[in-house]
């Protein structure tokens, strides 16, 4: 039997699937009409987490972030079995897994994080990627449970609160991608172009597909053979902000960017690929 603290969007859908694999779930969330809801899907809800908890050898957890994971443990602690496993799926920082790992190991529980690269509909499907690092004899224990849950279970070694850090690179990422998806749409707007021509030019022209051969680029640390010239990035740059700025439209990403390109080209960089703005980071 097992227990699911956190029922939000995320957490509810890994119960649901879980009951459908024929699985005895209790479960606990603070807002306590998410948990109750899904009384009707077979799982056994409790007010109080501590209850939640009992008898049960692996816990799961989605969860808000770090202070909250800790406040629901702690609470939760009273009704933990001996030998009881803890799954946390929450996205958190790399010190608080590392932390809440020996702090649960002293008290006599396994922590284990594995957060995810999953919405909801993938953890009703069971489909996505999920991360985990740390001890390794602990996480082949709990693959068979872990595989259930996900697509694609990432294992990124021995090191613990890697799950985590390589979670918030990853989300890093999502979000310089919506806020530079966001200056694309204000450019389209001010120009007078739809977005439905926009979303025509990424169905035929996928720049995504470039990313592992660009950030290996990058990493080479070679920018002296450029397929774009940082001086000439720039002029488009400039014409870009210009063209938002005659149009009245407000650029987030690229004026930012475009910064970094003017302390390089100041540096003398101005014929180097263009990438050489992400150098200082290597």
């Amino acid at each position: 039997m097992k227990a699911f603290l956190g029922t939000g969007l995320l957490g509810s859908n890994f119960v649901k699937a879980m009951l459908k694999r024929g699985e005895t779930v209790q479960v606990w969330n603070r807002t306590a009409s998410k948990a109750q809801a899904l009384e009707a899907t077979g799982a056994k809800p409790f007010d109080l987490v501590a209850d939640a908890v009992k008898g049960a050898t692996i816990i799961h957890l989605t969860l808000k972030d770090d202070a909250t994971v800790n406040e629901v443990l702690e609470s939760a602690s009273s009704g933990f079995s001996p030998g009881a496993i803890l799954i946390d799926h929450t996205t958190t920082s790399a010190e608080g897994a590392i932390e809440r790992t020996n702090y649960w190991k002293e008290k006599g529980f396994t922590y284990l994080h594995a957060p995810v690269f999953m919405g909801p509909p993938n953890a009703l499907e069971s489909t996505g990627n999920m991360l985990v690092s740390g001890d390794q004899e602990l996480i082949a224990q709990v693959t068979p449970e872990l595989e259930k849950m996900t697509g694609k279970l990432i294992n990124l070694g021995p090191e613990t609160g890697k799950a985590a850090g390589i979670k918030l690179i990853g989300n890093l990422f999502l979000i310089s991608l919506t806020a530079g998806l966001s200056d694309v749409l204000a450019l389209a707007k001010g120009l007078g172009i739809d977005s439905a021509d926009v979303a025509s030019l990424f169905s035929n022209w996928n720049p995504g597909a470039g990313v592992p051969a660009r950030f290996d680029k990058i990493r080479a640390g070679d920018f002296s053979k450029p397929s774009w010239e940082l001086n000439m990035a720039r002029k488009d740059a400039g014409l870009m902000i210009e063209a938002a700025k005659v149009n009245g439209v407000n650029l987030t990403v690229l004026p930012a960017v475009a910064a970094q390109m003017d302390k390089y080209i100041n540096e003398g960089h101005g014929s180097d690929d263009w990438s050489i703005i992400a150098k200082d980071n290597l």
